[in-house]
């Protein structure tokens, strides 16, 4: 059962729905829930991304006790990409979560903090990134961009 978002997307009931490259992709995004140090919450996360040179870059949340210097696995992921290259083409982030405290049955948002990285490095490449959401072992949402959950972030626009 999915639930209705209200905001454009398309739904995968499985991850073997999804296209090859986006399987493979996702299955990067789970192994690196395993990595993931979340004590704390129970809320492990982790993402893939894919530049279009082929390179697949990973990330995973990492707690701290002191929760102001927690790093989400999306932003991990995206600065591992800008501190590696200077130009770049994401052509897909696959982000996914696990409790084992509690199942999660609904896709894995990222935060606001995420939602505003992800508009920087769209900006940055000049291109929109395909997102896939997940819950580990449910369905997975497919997004054309961060806009549809961040319709009006703070931008460059604003600095200028």
């Amino acid at each position: 059962m999915s639930t209705t978002f209200p905001f454009k997307h398309e739904t995968f009931q499985s991850i073997k729905d999804l296209p090859s490259d986006i399987q493979s992709l996702m299955l990067r995004a789970e192994e690196q829930l395993d990595y993931a140090y979340a004590p704390y919450s129970n809320f492990y996360v982790g993402s893939a991304l894919s530049l279009e040179s082929g390179e697949i870059y990973t990330g995973c949340n990492q707690e701290n006790a002191s929760y102001p210097l927690c790093m989400c696995s999306e932003r991990v992921a995206l600065y591992n990409v800008g501190t590696t290259h200077k130009t770049f083409k994401i052509t897909a982030l696959a982000i996914t979560a696990y409790n084992p405290k509690k199942e999660l049955t609904e896709p894995c948002m990222p935060c606001g903090a995420c939602r505003q990285v992800i508009q920087e490095f769209e900006h940055r490449q000049g291109a929109p990134i395909p997102l896939y959401l997940a819950s580990k072992g449910h369905y997975i949402i497919r997004l054309d961009g961060i806009t549809e959950l961040l319709p009006v972030g703070f931008s460059i626009d604003h600095l200028l």
